[in-house]
């Protein structure tokens, strides 16, 4: 059945109202989250470009982890926004509990090993030895933390789906604040509180995902009366409850780890390279990851708000919130890719003792990314929201794989090292594979056929 086109090309306001209650705090959020992971880096990177480069080695290592993990979040919004629309109270809260406590367990089992073998795992996956000996406190403190991200992950995205998507906005500004005065004091000592390094950095951090996660988790089941603690009671209901959330959460994960796979790939051809290369690789992704989110939003108001349309039984909804949240994506990537470009002109004020061949470098990928900020949003929501939303997980690990493996990674290879284009030739690749990906992305999206999603999904909710 194909979804019959909008009555109107003009979508009502209360529609884009309901985007931008979604969005906005989204966006702010991940703003104020990154902010977070900037303003670390500027402090660690007061110890130096050895300290700014082990960070984000080590950060580019968990993320493969929370990236993975984060799937479960992914998969729960997309069940509790459907459940949501159909008024489905109880298998909204059999989901979410089931989730979290799936979550902390796989976090848990995860995090033990790399806990024990820190230091072996990092040469193990190319860090040059140096960045291993400075990064492993950081790295295990981080990797401690993982259940506590875990939750929080899950406490959000379930919070967005239901329409609170403000209450994760303000815990997270509560969350940087924390994180901010304790880094600092941590990392350089402040009164009685000794000097730590980059494991005071890591502390801090640890702490703000602990307050995070009790706020969030206290929102969620406590007097705002949102959901129950309620487990599913049979066996029977275990498989169906977790049946449902892999369908989604198992496509999603090997798409989180094949990108941060990719993105770690890339982050090994550049500490190839030197460790100046590596360090402003890891300033223009901090940086990029500020002005990107601006945008991040758009794919958390595609899942819920979708995902609300197809619970309800209303294609043809679905299909119009889908064209309105693209086109928006569309003028936010140009907007906050112009923001990003400009923000070149600080980088001697953010990183005053960083050497300048990093800030060359970092001044042509930040203008090199910049430019395709857009196709970038493009693929976030498509890959986020409407891909997973429209039943087509595998369309999304499609376009991941061709992107980053087929396209991205061979042609970093060749232009940074037998062509000899070096950090730029590995910041061009990137956007080659950002370009192929949209191309699998959109023939994928042309396909769906809401009409059909929402026959389906009417089959889980009266099963």
């Amino acid at each position: 059945m194909q979804v019959a086109p909008a009555s109107s090309s003009h979508p009502p306001t209360s529609e884009r109202r309901q985007i931008a209650r979604i969005a906005v705090p989204v966006s702010l959020e991940m703003i104020f989250a990154l902010l977070l992971g900037f303003i670390d880096q500027i402090i660690v990177g007061r110890l130096g470009a050895l300290a700014i480069a082990s960070v984000g080695f080590a950060n580019s290592v968990t993320f493969i982890g929370i990236l993975a993990l984060g799937s479960l979040g992914a998969g729960a919004a997309i069940l509790t926004a459907r459940l949501h629309g159909a008024e489905n109270r109880d298998s909204i809260s059999r989901v979410t509990s089931a989730t979290l406590v799936i979550g902390v367990i796989i976090a848990a089992v995860l995090a033990v090993p790399l806990l024990l073998l820190a230091p072996t795992f990092l040469q193990l996956v190319g860090a040059p030895r140096e960045v291993a000996q400075s990064g492993t406190p950081y790295f295990q403190i981080v990797v401690g933390a993982l259940p506590l991200v875990v939750i929080g992950g899950i406490a959000s995205a379930v919070l967005r789906s239901l329409g609170h998507a403000r209450t994760p906005m303000v815990v997270t500004i509560i969350g940087v604040l924390v994180n901010t005065v304790l880094g600092y004091a941590l990392v350089f000592g402040l009164g009685a509180v000794p000097a730590l390094g980059l494991a005071g950095a890591a502390w801090a951090t640890l702490v703000a995902q602990l307050i995070k996660a009790v706020v969030l988790l206290w929102q969620l089941y406590g007097p705002r009366d949102l959901v129950d603690w309620r487990l599913p009671e049979r066996l029977g209901a275990w498989k169906t409850t977790t049946r449902d959330l892999f369908h989604f959460t198992l496509p999603l994960a090997f798409t989180e780890v094949a990108w941060s796979v990719g993105t770690f790939l890339y982050a090994f051809l550049f500490g190839r390279l030197s460790v100046n290369a590596l360090a402003s690789s890891q300033i223009v992704n901090t940086l990029e990851g500020i002005f990107i989110v601006g945008s991040f939003g758009l794919g958390a108001a595609t899942t819920a708000l979708v995902g609300q349309a197809v619970g309800s039984g209303d294609a043809t909804l679905a299909a119009r919130r889908v064209r309105l949240l693209l086109n928006t994506g569309a003028v936010t990537g140009v907007a906050f890719g112009l923001l990003f470009a400009a923000s070149a002109l600080a980088l001697g004020v953010f990183y005053p003792k960083v050497a300048d061949e990093v800030l060359t470098f970092a001044v042509w990928g930040i203008l090199i990314n910049a430019a395709f900020q857009w196709v970038k949003v493009q693929n976030m929501i498509r890959g986020m929201g409407v891909l997973p939303s429209g039943g087509d997980t595998r369309g999304v690990i499609v376009g991941d794989v061709i992107g980053a493996f087929l396209v991205g990674l061979p042609l970093a290879y060749l232009l940074a090292f037998p062509l000899g284009f070096g950090v730029l030739g590995l910041f061009w690749a990137r956007i080659f594979e950002e370009i192929a990906k949209l191309a699998v992305f959109a023939l994928r999206t042309k396909r769906i056929s809401w009409g059909k999603v929402v026959e389906g999904q009417k089959e889980v909710v009266t099963s």
